[in-house]
């Protein structure tokens, strides 16, 4: 080693960002291993490189005993004390040796560990810089397509854009330029491998806080969204600032706002709707673009029914259920909805009406309220129906597996 190898890792720390000690501590690790190797030897051998001019000695460490069994390891005390008289027994004595080609073999250890080091260093660095970027917007340039993935073009790495987060019917062609969120970074014995996703609902949130400003600064801030990749999106808003309209924000002049999202997403249908804390406003928003004339709640369900005109019966429910499966994800709620006619139909077989059936959801919340009450009372009880739902799971557990078909949640 001489003066133009220091200056060498001098330039690669300043260009790579690697450290000259931890390729010190790997040259001196990998030379350990290239001696035993080349020389058979079970040495316990020491390598120590200066870090000046990179001059490189070697010792073969030694431990004085008083009567040596492997000469190897061990040397004798009379023998040490020759050496130095201040030497005890239990004390290392490191022996400088001097094997014939060390330094050509030191040469080509140098050059292959360097190349590692650099190599594992800038994985390292890709991947603290992306792991500190999870669930953020990215634009990538399509590179190619394999088993239906897509590979992505981020700069300073690829990435990979795997068919479950595609969206359907989008096509992806060489230098095809896309935004992405960064769905997952993780470390792989080939680097690291971030996967990308184009159909995770918070690629939507972040399309919103990129175009609107005042949902980037805070003012109008999401609530929840619900998303059917490449066909519909709803998204429930609200502001903070009671002069700032949410809706008209997320808008903007003419539609250019969201339009600009929407071209972004190729052309998905976005509903925004406005976030109520009474939750029965909320569910008529949802329900969003048709018009919802009452919602009958129940709490202690966490269900409602929302009754709309006759004609917008259809448009309520949305294509395949579309439009009331995306207001339940919203809401986070089971939603059933009817028409005026159904909904005196429906009153008509009960035998009830409409403030029979406000009364009988009121009820079902203080009837849940009471029966926490009377569980936390009663310790032993609330234990005696954990074990019955226990064993009504476990029932059903085996029930689902002699079962051909699996009957579909009512939303």
């Amino acid at each position: 080693m001489n003066q133009e190898f220091i200056d060498a890792l001098s330039e690669i720390e300043k260009e790579k960002g690697i450290s000259k000690e931890i390729v010190f501590e790997a040259l001196e690790s990998a030379l350990v291993s290239s001696y035993r190797k080349n020389y058979g030897t079970s040495e316990n051998v020491i390598v120590n490189m200066d870090r000046e001019t990179g001059e490189i000695k070697l010792f073969a460490s030694k431990d004085i005993v008083e009567k040596v069994e492997d000469p190897q390891l061990e040397i004798s005390l009379d023998e040490a004390k020759k050496i130095n008289p201040n030497y005890e027994i239990g004390d290392v004595y490191n022996q400088e040796i001097h094997p014939k080609n060390f330094g050509r073999i030191a040469a080509q250890t140098a050059k292959q560990v360097v190349i590692q080091r650099i190599k594992d260093a800038e994985r390292d660095i890709v991947f603290d810089e992306y792991v500190e970027r999870e669930k953020e917007i990215i634009t990538g340039l399509v590179q190619r397509k394999s088993y239906n993935n897509v590979y992505v073009d981020l700069g300073s790495t690829e990435a990979i854009l795997p068919y479950s987060e595609q969206i359907s019917g989008e096509s992806y062609n060489h230098g095809d330029r896309y935004k992405m969120l960064i769905l997952s970074v993780e470390k792989s014995t080939k680097g690291p491998q971030i996967v990308l996703s184009r159909s995770h609902p918070d690629l939507i949130k972040r399309l919103f806080e990129l175009e609107i400003p005042e949902v980037s600064e805070g003012i109008v801030e999401i609530y929840s969204i619900s998303r059917e990749a490449g066909s519909r999106t709803k998204i429930a808003v609200f502001s903070r600032d009671p002069e700032v309209d949410p809706l008209g924000a997320c808008v903007g002049y003419k539609g250019q706002r969201v339009n600009a999202i929407v071209d972004e997403i190729d052309n998905e249908k976005i509903d925004i709707v406005i976030y109520e804390k009474e939750i029965d406003k909320f569910i008529a928003n949802s329900l969003s673009p048709s018009k919802v004339e009452k919602v009958f709640v129940n709490e202690a369900e966490k269900s409602a029914l929302a009754i709309v005109p006759d004609y917008q019966l259809s448009l309520a429910i949305g294509k395949e259920g579309q439009n009331v499966r995306l207001a339940a994800k919203l809401t986070g709620w089971k939603i059933d909805i009817k028409s005026n006619l159904q909904f005196e139909e429906y009153l008509d077989e009960r035998n009830i009406t409409e403030e029979d059936l406000i009364e009988e959801c009121e009820n079902a919340v203080k009837e849940n309220v009471e029966d926490v009450s009377e569980d936390l009372n009663n310790p032993e009880e609330q234990d005696i129906k954990e074990n019955d739902v226990e064993d009504e799971v476990s029932s059903n557990l085996e029930n689902a597996d002699e079962e051909s078909s699996v009957e579909e949640t009512e939303i």
